[in-house]
């Protein structure tokens, strides 16, 4: 839990606030932005929430928040808080929040579907989402995107019995069930596509669902500062011009959303959105 004698210096006055265990994920700016914004590194109260919408949304942030950073001096509807994940994104897809701090805050998503439940990378095994997802059917495969944002898989291979997807260049020491090879698609099942694109890790993978939704782990994100899609050159871990070829290779895919572990969501219609991958591919090429 966040600890008051540690609370940021840059907080509103008030009942929530943040401690100096903040990693600066962004997720409760993402969840709350008329609550939470950056300063100096970290995340902190602009504004205490004024309404019940926003004192909901402030709570939805403390649940998700992967280092119990948000904390709060009075009372909040936390049980209600945590009943609304996994969140409803579009479709059958939905944002699971509980993020972990093994993955740095990274974003994990639930796709519900009639063939089997697919978590996408890791949430942190807390009991409330837990028992959502156990209503909601279940998991019957977790797709490993890369070894970065693996958390807690082994809990919920343990819960679920759940076939865990990861490419073999990044299995490493997790015991997954299936481990990909090459760098050509693989079709896990009806309208799920796993397509390889190494360059911020070395067997780094994203998945497409219906042709709809991109789950893009660390390849591809929104930026709001940038106003653009672009690609963590600052994190990049194994090559920027694979990073680069890989991008590219993307293209050849239709697409809707890009659903990212860090970054911010993006959705534009598909056309729209190819224009602005090509344009993500010359930014990335122009810092080369």
């Amino acid at each position: 839990m966040a600890d008051p004698a540690r609370s940021l210096a840059g907080n509103a006055d008030g009942d929530f606030f943040v401690d100096d265990s903040c990693i600066d994920c962004d997720l409760c700016r993402q969840i709350a932005p008329r609550v939470f914004v950056q300063r100096d590194g970290y995340s902190v109260v602009r504004a205490q929430p004024d309404t019940d919408t926003a004192r909901f949304d402030a709570a939805r942030a403390l649940v998700v928040c992967p280092t119990g950073s948000i904390g709060t001096r009075g009372t909040a509807d936390f049980r209600r808080a945590a009943a609304a994940y996994p969140e409803l994104i579009d479709g059958d897809v939905h944002f699971c929040g509980f993020a972990s701090r093994r993955s740095f805050g990274g974003r994990s998503y639930l796709i519900v579907r009639p063939e089997g439940n697919v978590l996408v990378d890791s949430p942190r095994f807390a009991g409330a989402l837990i028992r959502r997802i156990e209503a909601l059917g279940g998991v019957r495969t977790m797709f490993l995107t890369h070894r970065d944002d693996v958390a807690d898989h082994a809990r919920f291979h343990a819960r679920f019995g759940c076939e865990r997807v990861i490419h073999r260049r990044e299995a490493g020491r997790i015991d997954a069930e299936r481990r990909l090879e090459g760098g050509a698609p693989v079709e896990l099942g009806p309208d799920l596509l796993a397509i390889p694109t190494p360059g911020h890790t070395r067997g780094h993978m994203v998945l497409l669902y219906k042709e709809r939704f991109l789950f893009t782990g660390d390849h591809l994100a929104w930026s709001p500062s940038y106003g653009r899609l672009v690609a963590f050159r600052r994190h990049n871990w194994y090559s920027w011009p694979e990073t680069i070829r890989s991008m590219e290779r993307l293209r050849d895919y239709r697409f809707e959303w890009v659903l990212p572990g860090h970054g911010r969501p993006a959705h534009y219609p598909a056309d729209d959105m190819a224009d602005r991958l090509r344009a993500c591919v010359e930014w990335m090429r122009a810092v080369a």
